[in-house]
């Protein structure tokens, strides 16, 4: 944990949030600024920087934290209708905060046709 991240200070509790789900090593909450009808975050209660640092954890955390995106995408109810998992990588990637958080994205079209392109 560090004190000047802000899902550092969600997960300790300082700051509030609406929790999906949560469980001893990860939490899912719902995004404040979401981008569709399901938008949560999901990330570990370890402070991990970004994707870029994941060799630095144990052999069982990345299963783990995928498997927590799924039992979270069951809670959500999107399992069947399908959902899409993003994670930003570095200031260049996009990611505005460094702990490691992958976003859970679903309810409606997110852009790619039945070729698999972008719409």
């Amino acid at each position: 944990m560090t004190d000047s991240c802000i899902f550092c200070q969600i997960i300790d509790g300082s700051l509030a949030s609406d929790k999906v789900l949560e469980d001893d090593d990860f939490v899912a909450i719902k995004d404040a600024h979401p981008k569709a009808p399901v938008h949560v975050l999901v990330m570990p209660k370890r402070h991990i920087k970004s994707l870029n640092e994941i060799g630095q954890t144990d052999d069982g955390f990345c299963l783990a934290m995928l498997e927590f995106v799924v039992r979270t995408a069951g809670k959500l109810d999107v399992i069947d209708s399908g959902y899409r998992v993003i994670t930003s990588v570095g200031a260049g990637g996009g990611q505005i905060i460094f702990h490691l958080h992958w976003h859970l994205i679903a309810g409606k079209s997110l852009g790619f046709g039945q070729s698999g392109r972008e719409a």
